[in-house]
């Protein structure tokens, strides 16, 4: 079991709360409280609200800026999603890298693994400072599921409102991160003991 704790209030230099994590097994763990205790000094959008937890197994590919140009010119030609029998929506126009980025790319939200969410900066390499291994992402937590323009990342069973309330679908914990980011977290897969906090 991988218990994630956190400080619900921004700390510098990153602006984020303070993130511990703790690897247990089921023995480990004793009585659960039934009501966590609130902390005393605490900013309320760091404080998630009670929701349901439907885990769905996807499909991400890397950010197009982790890709190679020639691969990056072959999602830019209209051509080679004719070829591959997607259909672009007309909303990509002339733009087919778009639909690439958009729904198929990084997807949004809280999630365990995948490809990391880039945005104020280009894709960065993060090495352990233990052993020098490439971490990978470990945890996404994320100021929004989905947005209408991202509708094929919503949940499945929300798929079928028209139009997503941006306080119901797009973000049902409630929680913002430094005022609409995400909070990554990268894990060493050779020490597993290094973790790494990452805006």
């Amino acid at each position: 079991m991988l218990q994630v704790l956190w400080c619900p209030t921004e700390h510098p230099p990153e602006h984020k709360p303070s993130t511990e994590l703790f690897w247990r097994t089921a023995a480990d763990v004793g009585t659960v409280l039934a009501s966590p205790p609130r902390p005393s000094e605490v900013d309320d959008h760091y404080i998630p609200e009670p929701c349901f937890l439907a885990p769905e197994q996807i499909i991400e590919y890397p950010n197009l800026l982790e890709l190679d140009e020639e691969l990056r010119q072959q999602l830019s030609d209209p051509s080679t999603w004719q070829a591959a029998g997607a259909v672009v929506d007309d909303a990509y126009g002339g733009f087919p890298a778009d639909f690439y980025s958009h729904e198929l790319s990084e997807a949004p939200g809280w999630k365990v693994g995948g490809w990391a969410p880039w945005g104020l900066t280009d894709p960065i390499a993060r090495f352990c400072i233990n052993c020098g291994t490439t971490m990978t992402p470990l945890l996404t937590i994320a100021s929004d599921e989905c947005r209408d323009y991202r509708r094929s990342w919503g949940p499945n069973e929300d798929q079928h409102i028209a139009e997503f309330d941006a306080d119901k679908v797009s973000n049902p914990p409630g929680i913002q991160v430094s005022g609409g980011n995400h909070l990554q977290l990268y894990t060493c897969s050779t020490c597993y003991t290094h973790t790494d906090l990452i805006q």
